[in-house]
């Protein structure tokens, strides 16, 4: 029987990761071709930022190495970008000439980042952050130059300028709202974030709005840019401009070939294009029920449920995310999930929540859970995070909390007689309880494959489980596991550094 031909648009980890589910239910359906404009393997973008702060290195991240696509018969086309898609003749066209033919495509062309419209954006030494080339070009600059402006104080401009502080530059953040990552965080956990951060050595210039960048004389350093203008009229020194500004959906591809765009490529809980069921589309570029996800957890579940109706079994849906949050700075510890203003969103559906806060600005300790009727919406936590995913099981599987209300500030282990550490917490969950939420692997898989496959390094649990090899918030819960299960073997992974 000849095999069908399918194509996928993006070598990103959205699309990866569908193609990996496939692989498991259908792996001889298709003849699976892939393009990617970047020329690596697929990577962990989630893991760039401690790349760049000199954690990790970056042969560390590859998830997919290029054996894996020889393995499973993938055509893998790297550094080749797809300029137009033949709807009428089923046929890609990369920019070098390369066609494809397909019975199935997908499209996994991620996002690219919002490039603020102010004079100087196209100076040398101004650049996003995105990818493994921004990271190289900004350990790069690091060596060179002194003085960095992140603009942007959400997730990725935070991490950004954390990574260049530790490379030793002098780094100042700049962001429009009068709180750092207000999607993320109420004003409380913000500031007590920043005097961390500040603590630590970056400089803030918050509420401030960005005028201009502009370069320096051009028989001094070639027309780079030297200095970012602001509206209030200072300015400020700078050798370095990160833009982390937010991110857009790639849809020109789309768009071109007629597909319906808004927000990104419109699909159905099949995630398939509304447009032309031929085609797919899962991760940052896709927009379902009128939301594009930025986070990786989100991404995974749009594949899982994207590969069962490429491989034709035709079950399961997809109905949106409950997403959470944590930050990629060593040594702080940061989680928020959910509608975690509260009230103070001064939204009318949210006027009748109730708040629990416990607060210890001495102790750099913040938790606030927001409650409605009788269940968890939204927590936000700084300082102490210990509980944060059971907070989020809670929230995600909508239960109620009145019987344990009074003690619920107090964590999980108020509740019954399981503790924070060692052994105790991963020897008393359920085998079907879930240890990673990116990945959606549970307890029982993970001991599974400890006890079948010999595993007793971190390492070897993720290449066989992918438990903590995306986000990594859950790494410690696996580190409890494989002590758990590999008794005195267990064999702690050593730190690196770039």
């Amino acid at each position: 029987m000849k095999k069908m031909k399918l194509v996928m648009v993006g070598n990103g980890m959205a699309g990866v990761r569908t193609l990996e589910e496939l692989l498991k239910i259908a792996p001889d359906l298709y003849d699976i071709t892939v393009f990617g404009a970047e020329p690596h393997p697929n990577y962990n973008r989630i893991l760039l930022s401690p790349v760049l702060a000199g954690e990790q290195t970056l042969d560390e991240i590859v998830l997919n190495p290029l054996s894996w696509y020889a393995e499973n018969s993938i055509t893998l086309h790297t550094g080749k970008k797809v300029v137009r898609i033949d709807r009428v003749k089923r046929v890609v066209h990369a920019a070098d000439g390369t066609e494809s033919p397909y019975d199935r495509l997908l499209l996994a062309t991620g996002s690219h980042p919002f490039i603020l419209p102010v004079p100087g954006k196209d100076l040398p030494g101004v650049i996003a952050y995105r990818d493994i080339a921004d990271t190289q070009a900004m350990i790069d600059a690091a060596t060179k130059y002194k003085h960095a402006v992140v603009i942007g104080g959400g997730l990725l401009g935070l991490e950004a300028a954390n990574g260049l502080m530790l490379r030793g530059m002098h780094v100042t953040v700049v962001h429009l709202n009068d709180w750092l990552m207000e999607r993320q965080l109420d004003d409380v956990a913000a500031r007590l974030l920043q005097k961390s951060l500040q603590d630590r050595g970056l400089h803030f210039k918050l509420g401030t709005q960005t005028q201009a960048l502009v370069a320096g004389p051009n028989e001094e350093n070639n027309g780079r840019v030297a200095a970012v203008h602001f509206k209030d009229g200072s300015r400020i020194p700078a050798d370095l401009v990160v833009m982390a500004a937010g991110i857009r959906p790639n849809t020109d591809l789309a768009e071109a070939c007629g597909l319906h765009c808004a927000r990104g490529v419109v699909v159905n809980d099949t995630m398939q294009t509304i447009t032309d069921p031929r085609i797919y589309s899962v991760g940052e570029c896709a927009a379902h029920r009128g939301i594009a996800y930025g986070l990786v957890a989100p991404l995974f579940e749009q594949g899982k449920v994207c590969a069962t109706h490429l491989g034709q079994f035709g079950i399961g849906r997809y109905t949106g995310s409950q997403t959470s949050t944590k930050l990629k700075v060593t040594g702080i510890d940061l989680f928020s999930a959910g509608h975690f203003m509260g009230a103070a969103s001064g939204k009318p559906e949210d006027a009748d929540c109730e708040e629990i806060v416990l607060s210890d600005p001495f102790g750099g300790v913040y938790k606030k859970l927001v409650i409605r009727g009788d269940k968890l919406i939204g927590a936000v936590m700084y300082g102490d995070t210990v509980d944060g995913s059971w907070y989020f099981k809670l929230l995600r599987e909508g239960r109620a909390v009145s019987d344990i209300r009074d003690k619920l500030m107090f964590g999980e282990s108020n509740i019954g007689d399981v503790g924070h550490q060692g052994h105790s917490k991963a020897a008393a969950m359920a085998d079907a309880d879930e240890v990673c939420g990116c990945n959606g692997v549970s307890k029982g898989s993970i001991c599974k494959a400890i006890k079948e496959k010999g595993l007793f390094t971190l390492e070897e649990v993720r290449k066989q489980t992918k438990a903590s090899a995306s986000c990594g918030s859950c790494t410690g819960l696996v580190e409890q596991l494989l002590m758990f299960t590999a008794g005195g073997d267990y064999s702690a992974s050593p730190k690196t550094k770039a």
